[in-house]
């Protein structure tokens, strides 16, 4: 196995995301919740969002309406029903999918998409009480069908309406501010394309003050920069209504001079915005969160708790119960042709990290003649001379890992993560790969989206564990219950004939 001198740094997940990838938090180059996946959060949104909620449920109301009217039907109490119902479910699937979470300035492919899932998702939560009144015969199917597949484009299209409206009013100069940047750095530079590529924010981009600008090198572009003045120019323009909208995006060292400059800005009229600086780290999962008021921004989190944590055991636990009742017979006789093939015990158990590194027994069929912890440590390679008779045949096909849906059952793992790698392979890596042990911030899992990218089986270098870490931690910060079906179903279709698994 190479080894290195020091350690490999881990970018995640590809470097710094871009200004305009989706998904991330424009202001801190992550996935901040109280951002927008990717526009830009203005003042009163919250309002903006409680109006396009409202509007929503109308629409909702509207298409059920039509729906009868297209019938010939009368309305009835079960149409009330079925549209209040559809109301409620769809407001609760909406927030949980972030459908209003897109702000000013994104691209609307994403929120179009959340707004499809969402009511996908409302009309198969709703398909028992739908056609229990179908098949009564007290609602037409006609006008069921009318309303599933209509509402979803009534909802896009005034959405899409709003937005082609705004985007006119503001690329008309309609209420534009003038918004200047304090800090020549690389947020504030991803900020300024953000302003000037989206006249949508209605932000007129002016410039960057800064005093020391000489010594913030420009690494993302070498173009001229926009530069105002110091910051004795900022506050002369400050206070006389020049700026009306102001970033500060200076290093997080600079809180001395921060807090002074703000102390000298409170009697101008320009709203102020701090934006921490969070380029020196490689953010997973980021939020905000409060301890009695007082403000924190996590850097590493996991995604998996509240009610997102109890969603996905949920499914864990319905799926693993389901798999193994359907799996059991062919388990036995894997059993049978286990303990046959050569002495020593069926299953093979090894220490392994679960989720924030607590220790866990790894359940899997013996595959190998030696079963000891310490002797297993190393990875299995291909014609390994310890695979037993069928041993290459079940690792080929995974079907030596059909013992862990037990451990999925009991909660220390999940169908879908970061696969468990060895004790002793972790402390290897954890002393190898910067941002490694983060992989632990989710349960381990079956299968994950580092093995259906072909990052499966044994890892003879160093970058290939890094490749594998990288989309661990990309799984990390994506998750979503919608990616862990599409990787059970990709695994379906490409791991369990991959030939990377030996």
């Amino acid at each position: 196995m190479k080894t290195l001198n020091k350690k490999q740094t881990l970018y995640y997940p590809d470097g710094l995301p871009s200004a305009d990838q989706s998904n991330k938090g424009v202001l801190f180059g992550s996935n901040l919740k109280t951002y927008s996946p990717d526009g830009l959060v203005l003042p009163g949104q919250s309002k903006k969002n409680a109006l396009f909620r409202m509007v929503d449920s109308l629409t909702i109301l509207a298409t059920s309406w039509l729906a009868c009217v297209i019938s010939n039907m009368e309305w009835t109490g079960e149409f009330s029903w079925i549209a209040l119902t559809g109301i409620i479910l769809y407001q609760v699937v909406a927030e949980y999918n972030e459908v209003y979470n897109h702000g000013p300035g994104s691209n609307f492919g994403p929120e179009r998409l959340s707004l499809l899932k969402a009511w996908i998702v409302t009309s198969l939560f709703m398909s028992g009480v739908i056609y229990r009144d179908v098949l009564g015969q007290s609602l037409p199917s006609e006008a069921i069908i009318f309303w599933v597949l209509w509402t979803p484009v009534a909802l896009i299209l005034w959405h899409g309406l709003v937005r082609y409206c705004l985007s006119i009013i503001r690329r008309q100069g309609y209420r534009q501010r003038d918004v200047a940047l304090v800090g020549a750095t690389e947020l504030g530079r991803r900020l300024e394309k953000i302003f000037k590529d989206t006249p949508e924010l209605g932000m007129r981009f002016l410039g960057y003050y800064d005093d020391r600008v000489h010594d913030r090198p420009m690494r993302l572009s070498n173009d001229e920069i926009q530069f105002r003045g110091d910051l004795n120019g900022l506050i002369k323009d400050a206070k006389n209504g020049t700026i009306q909208v102001l970033y500060i995006v200076l290093p997080m060292g600079a809180g001395e001079r921060i807090r002074k400059l703000v102390e000298k800005l409170s009697d101008c009229t320009a709203s102020i915005y701090l934006v921490p600086n969070l380029f020196g780290f490689d953010p997973l999962q980021t939020r905000w969160s409060s301890v009695r008021g007082i403000l924190a921004v996590s850097i590493y989190d996991s995604p998996f708790y509240g009610l997102d944590s109890w969603i996905k055991r949920f499914a864990d636990v319905i799926l693993s119960f389901l798999i193994l009742m359907m799996i059991a017979v062919p388990m036995a006789m894997i059993a049978i042709a286990v303990k046959l093939s050569s002495p020593g015990p069926i299953i093979f158990k090894q220490w392994r990290y679960g989720i924030y590194g607590e220790k866990f027994r790894v359940y899997k069929f013996r595959t190998m003649r030696v079963s000891d912890d310490d002797l297993e440590a190393s990875q299995a390679t291909k014609d390994d001379p310890r695979l037993v008779r069928f041993g290459g045949f079940l690792r080929r096909n995974s079907l030596d890992e059909l013992p862990q849906f037990v451990n999925v059952l009991r909660g220390y793992m999940s169908i879908v993560g970061p696969r468990p790698h060895a004790v002793l392979h972790n402390e290897f890596y954890r002393e190898k790969i910067d941002g490694y042990m983060l992989r632990h911030k989710a349960k381990p899992g079956i299968t994950g989206l580092a093995q259906i990218k072909g990052f499966r089986g044994e890892t003879k270098t160093i970058d290939k564990m890094v490749d594998r870490v990288k989309y661990d931690l990309d799984y990390i910060q994506k998750w979503s219950l919608g990616l862990d079906f599409k990787i059970i179903f990709l695994t379906c279709c490409k791991v369990f004939v991959g030939k990377n698994a030996h």
